[in-house]
């Protein structure tokens, strides 16, 4: 008999990918999402695509912070929640914060409610590696975290904070993962990466914040829906994990690796650096590793390769439902 989990964001880029990561282990998977216009409806149905058919996947459009669908749609035979979904996005934050706390806070809270009304007692969240703001790299789960930058890693360090509540008031056992710059195929178009290739391909300006020296833990899709599935199946208590890469490199290596994949060159239009971005992300997994015997395994210029790839496969859609770079 198959177990039973609800996806939050099941249309998005990291949530979908779990879900079918869950669907090839065998499990039943409800899949969830209210298909945010951050960016096109047209493009989280592409992501929809792979999973639709799948005779153990059911899909309902709505919104995780409205308490009467998640009534409706989170039923005691689940065994638990991974909750991917969020409203993503550090300087998208900064022109609209309030929209972040509903759906990353409040929206969390709603979950917990309703897990803590049908007795569901396991949820997987997913977090932020922007909440290391004012450390020094790596970054390791026992720093402390109260001096977040943006409204976007505010939002999250408060649900983070609620799964905690909920954990000693009500025993529900809850593992936060903090993502690190995850990037791959059908990945979000907020993103740097694809971003990148995008303007590789359609010779558009790329929008450089800073001088390109910014380093981030590049982390590859896969690798981070088998971490999410290793969690969900490890969860105890109350606990935090990094997935990331210990190899962070900067965004100026990236952008020669396009370059170098599309054969094209990238139109470089710079910006100041912005002041709610971090200048290096670079992950501890050591805890991660120890615990869960989890590591990435994709290096930096496969990702990248797999990535391009895709992209230029699907060039045609692509460029059919961004007509233009994303401004987000």
């Amino acid at each position: 008999m198959s177990r039973k989990v609800l996806i939050t964001g099941a249309a998005g880029f990291i949530g979908s990918k779990v879900a079918e990561e869950f669907l090839r282990r065998g499990y039943e998977v409800v899949g969830i999402d209210n298909f945010d216009p951050y960016y096109p409806r047209e493009y989280k149905l592409l992501r929809l695509e792979d999973l639709k058919d799948h005779p153990s996947f059911t899909f309902y459009e709505g919104d995780f912070v409205d308490s009467e669908f998640l009534r409706s749609v989170i039923t005691p035979d689940i065994e638990g929640i991974l909750h991917i979904g969020a409203k993503a996005g550090v300087r998208a934050s900064i022109r609209d914060p309030e929209a972040y706390f509903r759906t990353n806070t409040l929206g969390t809270l709603r979950i917990l409610e309703v897990m803590r009304e049908r007795g569901i007692g396991k949820i997987l969240m997913a977090s932020t590696s922007s909440i290391y703001a004012g450390h020094p790299a790596p970054f390791r789960e026992d720093m402390k975290t109260d001096r977040p930058i943006s409204p976007y890693a505010v939002s999250k360090k408060a649900a983070e904070n609620l799964l905690y509540t909920y954990h000693h008031l009500y025993g529900i056992e809850a593992t936060v993962l903090r993502y690190f710059t995850v990037y791959g195929p059908k990945g979000r178009p907020d993103m740097s990466v694809f971003k990148l290739i995008y303007s590789a391909l359609s010779g558009e300006e790329f929008p450089l914040y800073g001088d390109g020296t910014q380093r981030r833990s590049f982390t590859y899709i896969d690798d981070v829906a088998e971490a999410t599935y290793l969690a969900y199946g490890s969860i105890k208590g109350y606990s935090l994990f990094n997935v990331g890469n210990e190899m962070d490199h900067p965004l100026n290596a990236v952008i020669s690796t396009v370059e170098r994949y599309t054969g094209r060159r990238i139109n470089l239009k710079r910006y100041p650096f912005n002041r709610a971005d971090l200048p290096i992300t670079k992950a501890d997994v050591s805890k991660i590793r120890r615990e869960l015997g989890w590591e990435p395994t994709t290096p930096l210029e496969e990702g990248l390769r797999r990535t391009v790839e895709w992209m230029v496969d699907n060039w045609e859609t692509v460029r059919r439902i961004f007509p233009r770079m994303p401004e987000i």
